[in-house]
């Protein structure tokens, strides 16, 4: 019998394992736009480390093995910022980020006080996108990142819920 993927809240002893997680996911997204300089994959160890205690960041574990991780903030104007969502490549397609994503945007409105969740994502990444709107969010705006590459930005309410997952 296989072992089932649980999510928990990070711990300082995760963060090596996001940081090697996050740089083998966002391969592929620094592929599909020709650009390797993306924000994940240029983030130092210790910035993740930081990340790992100051925010709110949820973790998807299979045994021991970290195979997924997400982080948030609120930022000034009390918006949930959501980022860096990722599921080990051998792992997508069966709910984990849609279930990372949930913890967070939980923690962030129940602990946190957010009212409303923010995230980016390239604007070639129709995975990413497709998971965003299916969990209820919906194109505000368009940005360039620091990397040069088109973001979307998305938004939704707390409280508001998809009715399927």
């Amino acid at each position: 019998m296989g072992m089932s993927v649980t999510i928990s809240v990070a711990t300082g002893q995760d963060a090596e394992q996001i940081f090697r997680l996050q740089y083998l996911c966002f391969q592929s997204e620094a592929a599909l736009y020709g650009n390797y300089r993306i924000d994940p994959l240029v983030q130092s160890l210790d910035s993740v480390r930081q990340e790992v205690t100051s925010d709110c960041v949820f973790v998807a574990r299979l045994g021991d093995e970290v195979v997924g991780s997400v982080r948030g903030k609120i930022t000034d104007d009390g918006t949930a910022a959501i980022g860096k969502l990722c599921v080990h490549p051998r792992l997508q397609g069966h709910g984990i980020g849609a279930r990372l994503l949930r913890a967070a945007e939980a923690a962030l409105a129940e602990e946190r006080g957010a009212t409303r969740f923010r995230l980016f994502t390239g604007h070639r990444s129709e995975g990413n996108l497709r998971l965003y709107r299916r969990s209820g969010y919906e194109t505000v705006g368009r940005s360039r990142g620091t990397d040069g590459v088109e973001m979307i930005i998305l938004e939704k309410q707390a409280g508001t819920y998809a009715a399927t997952a």
